[in-house]
């Protein structure tokens, strides 16, 4: 084991997992399922296992497919696909990128042995339609078609027919091809509601949206999310006896705008509805909400409620390391090159990037000149959770050229940074705040060594949405620089915050940082540690 390695800050990695783990094992299930960024989620059971897709928009690779035994505990297994597509905005090329676009709003299936997962991106205005037999390690066959089709939900009816169904507030019904390769020529295209939000009320903020489509007992039910004026999230259910209508509605749930998402089965027989909730900075998270059946229609919640206590399922053991996880950066031999934890901000380089040039470190080499964070490439990113959360590397900066600037970030529009700049022969530890939308640099202090250690904490407890960033010279005593930085959910970026790693070139391309290690907890301090002083 490296030095570095012991110089970590164990004290803060060993509390998370203490405090994250045991008392919670105890307690049963509670909701949220996950106190992290998960939403659009689409689901399906798989005998006694259940798979589920989610939105991440321009992350590379994308559409995580998540898998779970009881309904409460996830692990990413796979992805959709590698990349999207090779557009500049996709590649974060000629001054382009895609935040808040990308894919959207997945759908899963699976039919015959074959899992299907479906999504459509207002990027490139394209539907894509992804397929394999193993959906746990692929391969993955994919084909896409024009025109990118919102919000849709794929659906194999009897007899072999293939829909997809979608739009906003206008709802239409197409056929596909039966291998869902394509719409069918001829099919089935009509609208089949006019307005899907209309049983919410006649004043709606959102049309309804987020279509998901299932059959029980023979009769079609479908999930929608409207908004109400001066109201919230809501969940209206259609239903019909047959595919193309005619639909009825009614308002199905309305609880601290907890909605869109669809039904799913226990092989006990018991129902849940899946859904998620706006919260703040952390971003959109998932909830179960019981669900019984009741003159033909699913009735949601407990008295209406989603409740905080699941009884009839397992208790919560938490996200790591299913969802988000350590890494030192070490790796044996038919292990993949990155965890599938790790995603890429936009479609990364992969020539810029190596695990092997230099063995238990990520390299990050730059290959060109940017000027802006958010332009950068090669950001390699996991989700910040809740209700606090923490993440530390270590950097060795000799590799750095004339205006690198190498660290660890909170990413999202209004971001924040703590790393190191070279420049004019000298390196400085800085704290950079976009909390206005305009990074300011807010501390800058010499540093005398190559290495050092960062770290960002992040409390959203009732909505607090703080993050504070600290530096260390030997891994043991940590300064904090700068000043906080409020995380605000904005729509330009439509996701939660994310631990990022990065490195970029302001003037001269070739310059490589060396990542030690990530590391992850749920734990942050009470206070402010003692605060940096200009020299080192």
């Amino acid at each position: 084991m490296r030095a570095s390695h012991i110089l970590a800050p164990f004290a803060f990695f060993i509390a998370g997992l203490l405090a994250a783990f045991p008392a919670r094992a105890a307690a049963g299930a509670r909701n949220p399922v996950i106190h992290a960024d998960v939403p659009d989620m689409a689901m399906i059971r798989a005998g006694d296992v259940y798979y589920m897709a989610s939105t991440t928009m321009h992350m590379a690779p994308g559409v995580p497919i998540m898998k779970s035994k009881d309904l409460i505990n996830w692990e990413i297994v796979n992805y959709a696909y590698a990349t999207l597509d090779d557009v500049d905005e996709l590649n974060l090329t000629d001054g382009k990128s895609t935040y808040g676009r990308g894919s959207w709003a997945p759908s899963i299936r699976h039919r015959n042995g074959v899992y299907y997962v479906s999504t459509f991106s207002n990027t490139t205005g394209k539907t894509y339609v992804y397929t394999t037999r193993d959906i746990e390690r692929g391969p993955w066959k994919a084909v896409s078609f024009k025109p990118a089709l919102h919000d849709h939900s794929l659906f194999f009816d009897d007899g072999g027919r293939v829909y997809m169904l979608h739009g906003g507030g206008r709802l239409s019904l197409v056929e596909l091809l039966p291998d869902a390769s394509g719409i069918k020529p001829g099919g089935i295209d009509r609208v089949v509601i006019e307005n899907a939000g209309a049983p919410a009320g006649p004043d709606l903020g959102l049309p309804a949206e987020g279509s998901q489509l299932f059959k029980v007992n023979g009769r079609y039910y479908l999930f929608n999310i409207t908004w109400p004026k001066g109201g919230m999230r809501t969940v209206v259910i259609h239903r019909a006896d047959k595919i193309t209508g005619p639909y009825e509605g009614r308002v199905a749930f309305q609880d601290r705008g907890i909605a869109q998402g669809g039904l799913i089965d226990t092989p006990g027989g018991d129902w849940y509805a899946y859904l998620f909730r706006d919260c703040g900075a952390v971003g959109r998270i998932p909830y179960l909400v019981p669900v019984t059946w009741q003159d033909g229609w699913p009735v949601l919640g407990v008295d209406g409620k989603a409740p905080d206590a699941l009884e009839k399922l397992p208790a919560n053991q938490g996200l790591i390391p299913g969802l988000v996880a350590s890494d030192e950066f070490t790796r044996c031999p038919g292990e993949p090159a990155l965890p599938p934890v790790w995603q890429w901000n936009h479609n990364p380089d992969n020539s810029l990037w190596s695990l092997a040039t230099r063995p238990g470190f990520l390299r990050l080499t730059t290959g060109r000149v940017d000027a802006d964070f958010l332009l950068a490439r090669n950001t390699l990113t996991q989700r910040n959770f809740g209700p606090a959360s923490a993440g530390a590397t270590a950097i060795d900066t000799a590799g750095m050229k004339d205006g690198d600037f190498a660290g660890l970030a909170l990413l999202q529009k209004r971001y924040g940074l703590v790393g190191v700049k070279a420049g004019d022969g000298a390196k400085h530890v800085v704290m950079i705040s976009a909390q206005s939308e305009t990074p300011v640099e807010l501390a800058r202090i010499p540093l005398g060594q190559e290495t050092i250690h960062l770290r960002a904490e992040c409390d959203f407890r009732d909505r607090a949405d703080t993050a504070h960033f600290f530096f260390s010279l030997d891994g043991r005593t940590w300064r904090h620089i700068g000043e906080p930085l409020k995380m605000t959910y904005t729509m330009p970026h439509f996701m939660g915050y994310r631990f990022g790693l990065f490195h970029y070139a302001t003037k001269n391309p070739s310059g490589h940082a060396d990542f030690d290690y990530f590391r992850v907890d749920s734990q942050i301090s009470e206070d402010i540690r003692q605060p940096a002083t200009d020299s080192n």
